[in-house]
């Protein structure tokens, strides 16, 4: 489909839509994925942390914060691109992707981090408390910046270098790929998801350094909180000192083969929900 809104009404609201139902479906059918990728990063290491047991602790949080992160996310993103591209010549277009990317996960993020720093600890505690216990004893015994926000600049600092690396990618891919075998036809569904999993693993693989360094700070106890040791480059060079090269990875597989996947699922859910609510929205026929 790959279909381009014609006015900001059908933008906001396609991309609200698409980004919600994408993101919805890529986080449930790959969640069991997360908490191996999570476990394996943890400081106390993967058995400790759960091993293999309870891989769906933790799905309520991320089922409340997926859609309208991901919602959230893909407004900023097409809005920037809607209104930037025509401004630019097609050499600069990359830049503005990027833009777009970087200003678009600070935004998901105000939504994201809270969940995933529930998620994370629910994946990883070895009691039986609820998500709801584990965030109201975040918020009793941390606060909200150090709590609930926890991890919030070393999200950013993942985050952003990802998308800025995937999203120019991810449209290089998709225009090169326009051109060179589609004759400039639009895009199925099926063939942007191929171009969302190449640019996603790319991207995954990486950044898996600092999706470390970030579920090791979201994990961390009160008392390194205190130390002032939870910094990203502390972080690194404390797993580098410790674990070497080997610990900087962590969990690359999971993460990669997680990200690969969910880029698939992810832009094809995206796209294919994007231009069925385009399509509704002109009164045309879907199916």
């Amino acid at each position: 489909m790959d279909i381009v809104p014609k006015d900001e009404k059908k933008l906001y609201f396609a991309s609200f839509v698409g980004g919600g139902v994408a993101g919805l479906v890529v986080d449930m059918v790959l969640f069991p994925l997360d908490t191996i990728k999570t476990r394996l990063q943890a400081q106390q290491g993967f058995q400790r942390a759960g091993g293999f047991k309870g891989i769906y602790k933790g799905i309520g949080p991320q089922a409340i914060g997926s859609a309208p992160q991901a919602a959230l996310f893909f407004l900023t993103y097409e809005t920037v691109k809607y209104y930037s591209e025509s401004l630019v010549p097609n050499y600069a277009a990359p830049g503005v992707h990027m833009f777009g990317a970087a200003l678009a996960e600070v935004t998901a993020c105000l939504i994201r981090v809270p969940m995933e720093v529930v998620k994370q600890r629910r994946q990883t505690q070895s009691n039986n408390k609820s998500s709801l216990k584990i965030a109201l004893s975040a918020y009793k015994h941390e606060g909200i910046v150090k709590g609930l926000y926890r991890g919030f600049g070393s999200t950013i600092m993942r985050e952003i270098p990802f998308s800025i690396i995937q999203f120019p990618v991810l449209e290089g891919l998709k225009k090169n790929y326009r051109i060179y075998f589609k004759n400039n036809i639009p895009l199925e569904s099926w063939e942007v998801a191929i171009c969302g999993s190449i640019a996603g693993g790319f991207s995954a693989a990486v950044t898996t350094p600092l999706d470390v360094a970030k579920t090791r700070i979201m994990l961390a106890d009160r008392k390194q909180i205190k130390t002032g040791d939870m910094t990203v480059r502390r972080i690194l060079a404390q797993v580098y000192a410790t674990e070497g090269f080997k610990g900087l990875f962590a969990g690359f597989v999971p993460r990669v083969m997680w990200i690969t996947l969910g880029g698939c699922i992810f832009f094809g859910s995206y796209d294919f929900a994007k231009g069925t609510c385009l399509q509704l929205i002109d009164g045309e026929e879907v199916f």
